[in-house]
């Protein structure tokens, strides 16, 4: 079995695409804690906002290696997730720190729920990534025989 530099792409993208799933999750739980009042939002906003840009680097980073590669399909299929977080991260509230979320604004109940379903929609997409990386990953590696 060779080991090329996708195998290598699709490797990393293994480990970065569990982070990911993490942060996913943790986004989800933390919007759920702040719908069912159970956190305040300037204490939800102070652990989320250090998130957002080691997730959106990371998935960046991710698509860049296997861009890389050579592996177009993922790049596209990643494409639209690239695009929306750096929509998003362009239109953020003024703040004076890092991150996008406003404790003032959170509490909005369309920001709110908007910010859930994002949450679900980024959770279900890493994880069908992940799968589709770990097929891809073992792909690589039999067929550079």
């Amino acid at each position: 079995m060779g080991f090329t530099y996708l195998a290598f792409a699709y490797m990393i993208a293994l480990i970065l695409t569990a982070i990911l799933i993490f942060f996913a999750i943790w986004h989800v739980i933390a919007f759920d804690e702040l719908k069912n009042d159970q956190k305040n939002p300037i204490e939800q906003c102070n652990t989320l906002n250090p998130l957002v840009l080691p997730e959106y680097i990371s998935h960046t980073v991710m698509v860049l290696l296997i861009v890389l590669g050579g592996d177009l399909l993922t790049f596209f299929l990643n494409l639209p997730i690239l695009i929306f977080n750096f929509n998003k991260y362009k239109n953020r509230p003024v703040m004076s720190r890092f991150g996008i979320y406003d404790p003032t604004l959170v509490m909005n109940g369309d920001v709110l729920n908007r910010e859930m379903k994002e949450g679900w929609i980024k959770l279900a997409f890493y994880m069908v990534s992940f799968f589709y990386y770990l097929y891809s990953f073992i792909s690589t590696l039999i067929s550079s025989n």
